[in-house]
């Protein structure tokens, strides 16, 4: 028997990863599955899904760069990095950012630290590839609180993208969102889901020009829920 509720008590953090392309596009997603392995050498994990283009990226470059996120970062920053593709979009022509020595690029605000790793193994584990890295450079930016998952998730409300190792639906998804939404106190009858990253928006009806605060896409994306 495999209770789900067990590994809901696992702890993570909430990073954005970034690398660089043979092109030398900058590329990077928000992720929770990364941590420290050993303290000498300074060696640290981070897993990703297959299917993310900043996973292919790393494969290629060898190398990532990681800004560990400020409890306070804001939601429209992990959205951008977290629901959208950096094959579509550039990611880093929206937020401000440095470079550490491998010329990849970090998040300059709302972090508290920044690590640079270079690739030395790779581990295939199914829908996700886990990197192994030796770190190269690191640095405390900030005295603030880290972002911690379950803060992302009780605290802001956030949603886990569908490519994320702990993603799961537990329970048909209009169900779930009616429940949530008759938690709220509101006299509407009608919520929109967005059908890329699971946004509610409590609305009779849609702007025309109406974008996912989280992801950014357009109204066509969303789904329509009788409450």
């Amino acid at each position: 028997m495999i209770d789900r509720k067990a590994l809901h008590t696992l702890t993570y953090g909430l990073y954005i990863i970034s690398s660089k392309d043979s092109q030398g596009n900058f590329v990077g997603c928000t992720v929770d599955a990364f941590q420290q392995v050993t303290s000498e050498p300074a060696r640290v994990s981070l897993a990703v899904n297959k299917e993310n283009y900043t996973t292919q990226t790393i494969q290629e470059s060898g190398v990532f760069a990681v800004s560990v996120l400020a409890q306070d970062a804001p939601m429209e920053l992990i959205g951008l990095f977290g629901f959208q593709s950096s094959k579509d979009v550039d990611k880093f022509a929206e937020v401000s950012y440095k470079l550490d020595e491998q010329g990849l690029p970090y998040i300059d605000k709302d972090i508290v630290a920044r690590i640079s790793a270079k690739v030395i193994n790779t581990v295939d584990v199914g829908t996700h590839l886990i990197f192994i890295g030796d770190v190269v450079e690191s640095e405390k930016i900030s005295p603030v609180d880290p972002m911690t998952y379950t803060y992302y998730r009780q605290a802001k409300g956030g949603k886990v993208p569908p490519k994320a190792p702990s993603y799961q639906v537990d329970g048909d998804i209009e169900t779930i969102v009616v429940e949530t939404v008759s938690v709220i106190k509101t006299e509407a009858k009608v919520a929109w889901r967005c059908s890329v990253c699971g946004h509610v928006e409590i609305a009779d009806e849609l702007p025309d020009d109406f974008k996912c605060p989280l992801c950014k896409q357009p109204k066509e994306k969303f789904v329509k829920i009788e409450l």
